[in-house]
């Protein structure tokens, strides 16, 4: 069935069950394109770690190898030139450009709301204080497997601007059909101020921003969705550089009650779902006549989208309505569920703001619809998938900025703070600790 309604003992079984990474399983077309890649088979962690290791290795030389072997680019600049990034601006259409210009605007003003400052406390021991610095580099990721992605390009790189970053750089796989990088998001680099964009996509970009070649310079942290074996890079290379988190297909939890509009509800999980075969769109409400009505208007709807066959594989796998015994129980599963994007579509949706404590983002009634922070609201909607969003929070100002501690203590503080010092590193068995220690006293 397209959007199947379930029952909640059913779906906690089956869509609203997280699973591991351990254990995932992969599609025959993947495992059978990676073969042929390799030429022997192989699982997709470790076709990203010879990916990786020839990176690391050749540089420039393995990134033109895998660009043209995976993504069928064959070009032989790596970086855009800069004038082709700025007259983008010129190409694309006017409406276009100041609706991506907007975009940047409201980005930077949300986040220029946010905290990141340094502070010192004096007393009679001395100082004792936290200094905030910026992070010199970033790596932007930005996806373009099925379609070019600028939006997530600005919601990444006008956050590490704000943040302070000096030096932004941006890879994005080049369009199959044209061979060069879309000009929508040449000009979103263009907006954003990146320093640098090159024509790279999948893990082979990635490797190029964690280890540095001829051509990519190395970042200290990488951020940005991607796909698969994006992912699989990104968890690779953590420790040798700072990753943002690791983000999955993109999920948006709708709780709705009687008072919901049908034909929104299902607008709103149809946005979602034309994303990826992968993507999830659920609905959690008690009542099974709105369940039934958004059902019946998302097949309605389906046949007049572009991407209705994408949609319709998200939906019959990872979609669905499920029917709570109250509201009170929806809100519950999808904490339960911590989704990326939680939609309060019921009639006192600001009463139930402060039950949510697991959702990447929450959006507060049918008018803060999920497609608006995708684009305009201001937060940066790259955020926790995969149930993350238990411990982990969106991309903000503080994944660019680093905390050193401070500690300037006066003689007279050190004389009396050193035996205690002393006396938990002898409960250590580290004496040589405490004879630092007691050669303040």
């Amino acid at each position: 069935m397209l959007f199947p309604i379930y029952d909640l003992p059913t779906a906690q079984s089956s869509i609203l069950q997280r699973r591991s990474w351990a254990e995932t399983t992969y599609p025959a077309s993947l495992l059978d394109r990676i073969q042929a890649l390799f030429g022997e088979p192989l699982a997709p962690a470790n076709a990203v770690d010879r990916i990786l290791a020839d990176v690391r290795t050749r540089g420039d030389a393995a990134l033109h190898d895998w660009s043209r072997r995976i993504d069928g680019a064959a070009g032989a600049l790596l970086r855009v030139p800069d004038s082709e990034i700025q007259a983008s601006l010129q190409r694309i259409d006017p409406a276009l450009r100041q609706a991506l210009a907007r975009s940047a605007d409201r980005i930077a003003a949300f986040h220029r709301r946010q905290p990141a400052h340094s502070w010192m406390h004096v007393d009679g021991d001395g100082t004792l204080g936290q200094i905030v610095r910026p992070l010199a580099s970033a790596g932007v990721y930005v996806p373009g497997g099925t379609a070019p992605l600028p939006s997530s390009l600005l919601m990444a790189a006008v956050v590490a601007r704000v943040a302070g970053v000096e030096t932004v750089i941006a890879c994005s796989p080049t369009d199959r059909v044209t061979g060069q990088v879309p000009d929508v998001v040449l000009a979103a680099a263009a907006i954003a101020g990146v320093d640098a964009l090159f024509a790279l996509g999948g893990a082979q970009a990635i490797a190029a921003m964690a280890f540095g070649t001829e051509s990519v310079p190395r970042v200290d942290k990488i951020v940005g969705p991607g796909g698969l074996f994006v992912t699989l890079a990104k968890r690779a290379v953590f420790g040798a550089v700072g990753i943002d988190g690791l983000p999955g297909p993109t999920e948006t939890v709708v709780v709705a009650d009687a008072s919901a509009g049908p034909e929104r509800v299902a607008a709103d999980l149809l946005a979602q779902a034309e994303h990826d075969v992968l993507a999830t769109a659920i609905l959690l409400t008690p009542s099974v006549e709105l369940a039934g009505a958004v059902q019946a208007a998302i097949a309605r709807r389906l046949e007049d989208l572009s991407r209705a066959e994408i949609i319709a594989v998200s939906l019959a796998g990872r979609g669905g309505a499920v029917i709570t015994p109250d509201l009170p129980s929806a809100i519950a599963q999808a904490n339960l569920f911590a989704p990326e994007h939680l939609c309060l579509s019921v009639a006192s949706p600001w009463d139930w703001v402060p039950s949510i404590r697991n959702a990447g983002g929450i959006f507060v009634g049918e008018y803060s619809f999920e497609v608006l922070g995708d684009y305009i609201a201001g937060p940066s909607h790259i955020m926790p998938t995969e149930g993350t969003a238990r411990y982990a929070s969106p991309l903000n100002v503080e994944d660019f900025v680093k905390r050193i501690s401070l500690v300037g203590l006066t003689p007279q503080a050190s004389a009396a703070l050193s035996p205690i010092a002393a006396a938990l590193a002898e409960a250590e068995g580290l004496d040589a600790h405490a004879a630092s220690a007691r050669a303040r006293i």
